[in-house]
């Protein structure tokens, strides 16, 4: 759906976007997570038509977005900080919404009010708190039956009920229409639960994108216990962090975690325990491979 490849972008002389390459699979729910300052949100910006890059290129559906009006009907995007017309209400933006996309679906519109009831849809929306405002973000972009949906930072400022609503009404959009949705965001719990790519930025470029699924198959959490000293792993079994308590060490290990059980239990241990890695633990290690400082906090 999106492929991006070799995009540069400078601002006054600060490298924001290195070289970055990038694919968002059709259909997928894609999560680009990174450190703050690492570019997601200016390449998202570049995916959504609003900056042009300085070298490389953004492809939706094989086509450049940049001053491209055919596919930007394509895709809906909410950004962090939301911009409305000064006097306009939710029915105001409705009208103004349907007269830019073409499939607006009025029917939806409808439908999905009484999952936004807490929404007075005639009054100013710019009067209304940063969740409310969300919420009509949320309503309008689903009702314009986007190909594709992009958001930065989607539920920042929503109560916990409302989050689930959301990802509730996204997932179902998914699920019946093949919606393809790009996600940046913070939140990496929240991410883990719903995304099934991964995008891991900082510096301006990608260093790890894979499915959710392979990229937890490749980052193993093990404790381990021996009678005596530990010996040294073998060297195809990097070791990305550890920590002891007493007999026990944790290892976070570049390995498979059949592979590092197989490894591991070679080594006649008095205790071995294979643990599951979250999107967090394996977004601290990894980064923490590029000299992004993490302190032992885990543990």
């Amino acid at each position: 759906m999106i492929q991006i490849t070799d995009v540069v972008k400078d601002f006054d002389g600060f490298r924001a976007l290195n070289h970055l390459n990038m694919h968002v699979p059709k259909g997928a729910i894609y999560g680009l997570v990174g450190p703050n300052g690492a570019g997601k949100s200016t390449i998202i910006r570049h995916i959504t038509g609003a900056y042009h890059q300085d070298l490389g290129e953004i492809r939706i559906d094989g086509e450049p977005v940049y001053e491209n009006p055919k596919v930007k009907e394509k895709f809906s995007y909410i950004p962090d900080d939301i911009f409305y017309f000064m006097q306009a209400n939710t029915l105001d933006m409705m009208k103004f919404y349907k007269g830019i996309y073409k499939k607006f679906d009025m029917d939806l519109f409808h439908a999905l009010a009484d999952c936004f009831p807490a929404v007075d849809v005639r009054r100013n929306i710019r009067s209304l708190s940063k969740g409310m405002q969300k919420q009509v973000a949320f309503w309008l972009a689903i009702c314009c039956r986007p190909e594709l949906l992009i958001l930065d930072e989607p539920v920042d400022g929503l109560d916990p009920v409302m989050r689930r609503q959301i990802w509730s009404i996204i997932m179902g959009d998914v699920a019946e229409h093949g919606t393809t949705v790009l996600v940046s965001s913070h939140n990496l719990r929240e991410l883990e639960d719903v995304c099934d790519h991964v995008g891991i930025m900082n510096d301006g470029k990608i260093l790890i994108e894979r499915s959710l699924s392979d990229l937890q198959g490749s980052v193993t959490k093990v404790q381990v216990a021996f009678d005596g000293e530990m010996s040294a792993l073998p060297e195809h079994i990097k070791v990305l962090h550890q920590t002891i308590a007493g007999r026990v060490h944790t290892l976070i290990v570049k390995s498979e975690p059949q592979e590092a059980q197989r490894v591991l239990a070679a080594m006649n241990p008095i205790l071995l325990d294979v643990l599951p890695l979250t999107l967090e633990e394996i977004f601290i290690y990894e980064l923490g491979g590029v000299d992004y400082a993490v302190k032992d906090f885990l543990f």
